[in-house]
């Protein structure tokens, strides 16, 4: 797993592999300046030994030199390794991201936020900067070992031999450091994205926390989380621990043997002071690549931990397509079908819908009243195909939503829900979220509609104020105002209102109901209400029990033949069962 995993990492180098190669050569091109050197210095010891002044100084320029120019190559290299990398990650995060958004909402049901925030945060970095980085640094410290090995051998077989003795073992070494640490580096990526998702939970929670006075329990929770992220990271740790250093340390073993034996072949006179002093710089050169490939090594280590974990996101297909070269939703007046539907959110849950049979003609208005949890969101969900049904077939204007085009539906469907989202943006970007082009008198007609205008122009910036995040610094009525106002902005032709004005104090929702009344006029409407006035929108009521349609009819038919229509009614407005307050439809 870890080498396939790799394989597919090195993929998203491709598109840079310019200058990816370009950073490469200008590190071996670097490497070649370190070789260099410890030669010139060598030769500098040697001419100094001999007396010959001559040969010295231009020995020190090139010194000079060589090392300036090492600078000035390792400079450019750090520039264009540091774009590779940034756009390495700018390539992922649009990949992963582009992915999400074609996610079925049934994939987001089960995640948590903060997970997948720390795959697209803390996992992408650890790719980022091995693919950007550790790449160049294996290679460069390899191919160091490998030329000054050489340059070793030319100057002296037998006492190259003893100072790369030690190589076999760094390597195998290496490799069992390689072994034990992916799976530990792989449940650190998993707590740090507990601790992610910990931290999230509580920033968005915040108002129940503290209106439950839960901080120290929270808390408590939260170094929970700290306290497993920092167990595994020590685990993580101790295994470099020992590994790093291990690799860092057998190559000396190698220099002391070069020292014993070297040192005597120069008190023997069978070597030059000068050739010994290169002999042993390279040495020393030595000891900073080894430790560089058992970094790197780590680096990989973590980069296929957290590519596993992206790997997890980019892997799973989602189950909610357009089949391929799919039409758009042909013209019509928003004629809704469903035909024996039923719906189960996972295989090993019950039902939530049950044979559901509704025809809609297009234009209606359909009020979807029930106890709670008799299925009136699941169904009005389908109408969106923000969900499939697992049986049954829906189809609006006689197509089939599975075989039309996904986004011509979302851009005829509009959905107002019971917990209105807003983004951190203006009020009237919020309005105008699914037509940015509309204009600002646009914006305002809808908002004057959805009885949004009046509260808007008395912020403090009117329609250009910006509203915290999820629209928080608003009140409930107002958000939901405000996504009733943005949903008859959208022009659709089905409108679908879950809930939509249960935040709404009476008197305002019967001020919205001449306005949503106009929005409704030739599209077809879903309701989904307890109050009379959110009902009286209706031509047509649907009662809905344990995931059925149990009865539909008028508001006096319900009332007469079912005991759930009249119980709900009375929990509701108990006042009102017979009183209709000049509301036409029931009269």
């Amino acid at each position: 797993m870890g080498m396939g995993t790799f394989r597919r990492l090195l993929g998203f180098l491709r598109p840079h592999r310019p200058a990816l190669w370009g950073s490469l050569v200008f590190a071996w091109a670097a490497m070649g300046m370190t070789v260099l050197i410890p030669w010139l210095i060598g030769q500098a010891v040697n001419s100094i030994e001999s007396g010959d002044r001559d040969a010295l100084l231009p020995l020190v320029g090139f010194i000079m030199g060589a090392a300036i120019l090492r600078l000035g190559l390792t400079m450019v290299r750090r520039i264009v390794a540091g774009r590779v990398s940034l756009a390495v990650e700018f390539d992922l995060r649009q990949t992963l991201y582009n992915h999400l958004q074609r996610l079925e909402l049934g994939f987001f049901d089960s995640q948590q936020t903060g997970q997948l925030m720390s795959r697209a945060t803390v996992d992408l970095q650890a790719i980022r900067f091995f693919l950007g980085y550790g790449l160049i640094f294996f290679s460069q410290s390899l191919l160091t070992v490998l030329f000054a090995g050489a340059v070793m051998f030319a100057m002296n077989p037998w006492l190259a031999v003893i100072a790369l003795a030690p190589t076999p073992l760094v390597i195998l070494t290496a490799v069992r450091f390689t072994r034990q640490s992916r799976p530990a580096m792989q449940e650190v990526q998993q707590r740090m994205a507990e601790l992610t998702a910990e931290a999230e939970e509580n920033v968005t929670g915040i108002r129940v926390v503290k209106a439950f006075a839960q901080e120290n329990n929270q808390l408590e929770r939260f170094q929970g989380s700290v306290t497993r992220l920092f167990d595994q990271s020590i685990k993580s740790t101790r295994i470099q621990a020992f590994f790093s250093p291990l690799i860092g340390v057998l190559p000396q073993f190698g220099t002391a043997a070069v020292l014993l034996v070297g040192g005597t072949a120069v008190i023997n006179g069978n070597l030059d002071i000068g050739d010994f002093t290169a002999f042993y710089t390279y040495m020393i050169i030595l000891g900073s690549p080894m430790r560089m490939v058992g970094m790197a090594l780590g680096m990989g280590q973590r980069a296929i931990a957290a590519g596993n974990r992206l790997f997890e996101i980019l892997d799973r297909e989602p189950e909610i397509t357009s089949p391929k070269g799919a039409p758009a939703l042909p013209e019509g007046d928003g004629h809704v079908a469903l035909e024996g539907v039923s719906l189960r959110y996972s295989p090993d849950t019950p039902p939530v819908l049950r044979d559901i049979d509704l025809d809609v003609d297009g234009g209606s208005r359909i009020a979807l009243v029930g106890p709670s949890g008799s299925g009136k969101t699941s169904l009005v969900a389908l109408i969106a195909r923000l969900y499939d049904p697992t049986d049954g077939r829906i189809s609006i204007d006689g197509a089939d939503l599975k075989t039309i085009e996904i986004g011509s539906l979302r851009g005829e469907t509009a959905y107002v829900s019971e917990d209105s989202f807003l983004f951190g943006d203006s009020v009237a970007a919020n309005i105008a979220y699914a037509r940015v082009d509309a204009s600002a008198e646009e914006v305002e007609r809808a908002a004057r509609l959805a009885q949004a205008h009046d509260f808007i122009v008395d912020l403090p910036d009117g329609y250009d104020t910006v509203v915290g995040e999820r629209g928080l610094t608003l009140s409930g009525g107002q958000r939901q105002r405000i996504a009733i106002a943005r949903a008859i902005l959208a022009d659709p032709r089905v409108l679908i209102l879950d809930d939509a004005t249960s935040s709404l104090d009476a008197t305002t929702e019967r001020r919205i109901r001449a306005g949503l009344d106009q929005a409704m006029l030739g599209r077809t409407t879903f309701v989904i209400g307890h109050r009379l006035s959110t009902i009286s929108l209706a031509d047509r009521i649907v009662l809905m029990e344990d995931g059925r349609i149990s009865d539909t009819g008028s508001h006096a038919d319900l009332l007469e033949r079912s005991q759930t229509y009249r119980q709900l009614i009375t929990a509701e407005e108990p006042e009102q069962i017979f009183i209709d307050e000049g509301i036409e439809v029931f009269s």
